[in-house]
């Protein structure tokens, strides 16, 4: 059962954010780890010497790293065109629809994003900025125990919306066949996937943040994953960008007395059925409605398939607050910054300038976060455990880069040449200083 907890109690622990150096090691995984290296270890250094050995060895060490962790031995690093066109046998036809429903409005929601070259000249010359796409970007896509086909199109149609030239998606493969699910095959070559590769955790991020004989390093990885995927890319970081450190999946729903306990009871289970670390909360100021979503939490469970890990996710860091009144709530969720916040609320478009921090904001009892998860059309790859206080859901914009244009003339050099020569000295940049110096001495000479 969820529990009802009062505003203190759950500051004090399902809406404390713990530092990373905090998050506590199951003894399962440490047995795991130091069963696979021979010596105790922490996640932190097995990923250390995975990444190495993959920098090192390449394919070979891609090879042996899914076979030890992974217990598969693909019969290829690459997933080939005939594989793909096999995968839509497999898949029902409404699954193939669907996805490209989804596709499509993903598709369209962010070519509305403004992204654009502009140049301005005020008569001392031209300043301004070019857009550019990414070059490379090798999107992650999970392969755990449930495949998310829908993460390939919402990070991958982003890219291609920015004109990336050439994007790959690297996942693990399935026991039963060497291959990756073929759902997340069907969905990468509907976002228009150049390559297809076959590995997952910190030797996927590795393999496409340092290359292979077999796959070539690209510019940028974007994704999300498991622990092990997360503390890579927080290694590689600077030899490639990133698009953050994603930690498990959250929702805050804010209800008032009115709401459909029933309704918010679904939302929280559609939360907590994502991994045993996923966080359901519920922020009410109505103790009836409280009272009313336990009972409801309790009774939907058992209609559901992943009951045990539903249950884990409720006991660990989920349950219902009560706040003394709507706006505590909104203080609340805005103090824990969630990547989903869902407004189960009389009016809530009113509401909405309470919100300063969420990834995404879901206004009403019909406007909800599974369809968000899967085809409203704004990616559902969003900013957890705390950092939507400074990041942003995937968009067009992580695909591209702003490079400046400085096209000044001598008017400008007469008009901020001093000023620059006087900053210059007084860092004690002396050749910068005489950069400007040279330059006022001899303005009748071309810039």
């Amino acid at each position: 059962m969820i529990r009802i907890l009062d505003s203190a109690s759950a500051q004090a622990t399902i809406l404390r954010r713990p530092a990373w150096d905090e998050i506590s090691v199951p003894d399962s995984l440490r047995a795991a780890l130091a069963a696979q290296f021979g010596e105790p270890v922490t996640p932190d250094e097995a990923v250390r010497r995975i990444l190495h050995d993959v920098r090192t060895r390449g394919d070979d060490a891609l090879r042996e790293w899914t076979l030890r962790l992974d217990g598969v031995q693909p019969p290829t690093l690459q997933v080939t065109a005939d594989q793909i066109e096999a995968a839509y046998t497999q898949l029902d036809s409404a699954v193939v629809d669907a996805l490209r429903l989804a596709a499509a409005r993903i598709d369209a929601f962010h070519r509305r994003q403004p992204t654009h070259t502009w140049m301005h000249n005020d008569g001392e010359g031209t300043l301004g900025q070019m857009v550019r796409p990414i070059a490379r970007v090798g999107v992650y896509a999970p392969g755990g125990s449930a495949p998310l086909p829908s993460s390939v199109l919402m990070t991958a149609i982003p890219a291609r919306v920015a004109g990336v030239e050439h994007l790959v998606l690297i996942t693990p493969p399935q026991r039963a066949t060497g291959l990756p699910h073929p759902a997340i095959l069907v969905a990468a070559d509907i976002a228009g996937v150049d390559a297809l590769y076959i590995a997952g955790g910190a030797q996927a991020i590795g393999a496409l943040a340092f290359g292979t004989e077999t796959i070539q390093r690209v510019d940028k990885i974007c994704g999300p994953g498991n622990l092990f995927t997360t503390l890579a890319k927080r290694q590689v970081f600077g030899i490639v960008g990133i698009d953050g450190l994603p930690g498990p999946t959250e929702t805050v729903v804010i209800a008032d007395a009115n709401a459909n306990p029933h309704w918010a009871a679904a939302d929280l289970l559609a939360q907590a059925e994502h991994d045993v670390l996923a966080s359901a909360i519920l922020l009410t100021p109505s103790r009836a409605l409280a009272e009313q979503v336990q009972a409801a939490v309790s009774a939907q469970i058992e209609d559901l398939g992943r009951s045990e890990t539903i249950v884990g996710s409720l006991a660990r860091g989920s349950g219902i607050v009560i706040t003394a009144d709507l706006h505590e709530a909104f203080a609340l969720a805005n103090a824990y910054a969630p990547e989903h916040l869902c407004l189960l609320v009389d009016n809530p478009w009113q509401w909405l300038g309470e919100v300063r921090h969420a990834g995404g904001v879901f206004l009403g009892e019909r406007s909800f976060e599974v369809l968000g998860d899967y085809v409203a059309g704004p990616s559902h790859v969003m900013p957890t455990g705390g950092t939507a206080r400074f990041a942003s859901p995937i968009n067009v914009g992580d695909f591209l880069k702003i490079i400046s244009i400085f096209g000044l003339n001598e008017s400008a050099l007469a008009n901020i040449g001093p000023a620059a020569q006087i900053l210059a000295a007084t860092e004690g940049l002396t050749a910068h200083a005489a950069a400007v110096a040279q330059r006022l001495a001899s303005t009748d000479e071309p810039l």
